[in-house]
């Protein structure tokens, strides 16, 4: 299991100076200026092409012309991709703190695999074929593994190591499940094909009404828990010398992480990588500090799913290429780089 440096986390204890602190802040309202830019380009960009003035207008003077039209249909995924982005950087931020492993992400826990199993299940044994109803299937399935990794995990008793043991082993076993459902149901393996990959392009108002208040919750309670989980990352020994309760620590990262991945992976399918990138690359400038990998990741993860998203539009005209084969894309390479560059310095 990778562990940050206990030395480094202690000094992330101390008085922040002013200019570091300056600097930071700086540094998230330029990230806000670019998610801004990037969402912009998520509804001018597209089969068909608008402008800045098209933009602008479609949004705050309703005419009914055909590019308003294109600006509301573009302006759902456009916001369930900034939720769903910041969604998954939270929760990958609460696990590679949780299991104190800094390229953890949401699958480590089977968290995806569940949602995943339960959507095969409505489409296959309860013949559901809407989105609105594999969103409750979905995030369900996510609650339930959450739950079940938690027990297995051994509850109060849970350690890193445990966690990720169990995430790992009932993954494996669901994803067993889900291929051998969809190898016998022609008419499931059809419906999931393309909801595994993960996409934005089914995003309506509907789909983002069912999931924001799941997301609130689930961001509100990521920050609520950003100093005990501070405390948690540095070891156990020191995470109780400082006050910090260590069973409802992870009882409520575990609860935040699922609420968070399961409401994204209901909403738009499994995205991967978002969750293990974008916390891991924040902590190489923001330092161990949750209370600032959070607010990062918040703004920085939908900063590269919308731009996959928009990148998926661009290389495939008139057609796209699925957010979740781009984040794929993207990913594998900066994970194995991430990999390396930890392995190289610790030898």
């Amino acid at each position: 299991m990778l562990v940050d440096s206990v030395p480094e986390q202690r000094a992330e204890t101390a008085p922040v100076p002013p200019n570091r602190r300056a600097i930071r802040s700086f540094g998230l309202l330029a990230a806000l200026a670019v998610l801004l830019l990037v969402a912009m380009a998520s509804i001018a960009v597209g089969a068909k092409e608008l402008s800045v003035a098209q933009v602008l207008h479609g949004l705050f003077e309703d005419s009914g012309t055909y590019a308003d039209v294109v600006v509301d249909e573009r302006l759902s995924r456009t916001v369930l991709g900034l939720l769903v982005g910041a969604a998954l950087g939270l929760s990958g931020a609460v696990l590679q703190a949780l299991t104190r492993n800094p390229l953890a992400d949401p699958g480590l826990l089977g968290i995806n695999a569940g949602a995943s199993a339960a959507v095969v299940t409505a489409i296959t044994y309860f013949g559901v074929t809407s989105l609105t109803g594999y969103v409750w299937f979905a995030f369900f399935g996510a609650a339930a593994v959450g739950a079940l990794v938690w027990f297995l995990g051994g509850s109060r008793g849970a350690t890193p190591v445990r966690l990720a043991l169990a995430g790992t082993a009932i993954s494996a076993a669901l994803y067993g499940y889900l291929q051998a459902v969809m190898i016998m149901d022609d008419a499931a393996l059809a419906r999931m094909r393309f909801w595994t990959v993960g996409s934005l392009s089914t995003a309506t108002d509907e789909t983002i009404r069912q999931v924001l208040p799941f997301l609130v919750v689930g961001t509100l309670l990521a920050f609520v828990l950003a100093r005990p989980l501070n405390a948690v990352a540095m070891g156990d020994d020191t995470a109780k010398a400082l006050g910090a309760d260590l069973n409802r620590t992870r009882a409520l990262s575990m609860l935040a992480a699922t609420v968070l991945c399961g409401a994204a992976t209901a909403a738009c399918g499994p995205i991967v990588f978002v969750g293990l990138m974008v916390p891991h690359i924040v902590r190489s400038f923001t330092g161990p500090d949750l209370r600032w990998i959070m607010p990062y990741a918040a703004v920085l993860s939908p900063v590269l799913l919308l731009g996959s998203d928009v990148i998926g539009r661009v290389v495939a005209r008139p057609s796209e290429v699925q957010v979740g084969i781009i984040t794929a894309i993207i990913g594998g390479p900066v994970f194995i780089f991430l990999v390396r560059r930890r392995r190289t310095a610790q030898l």
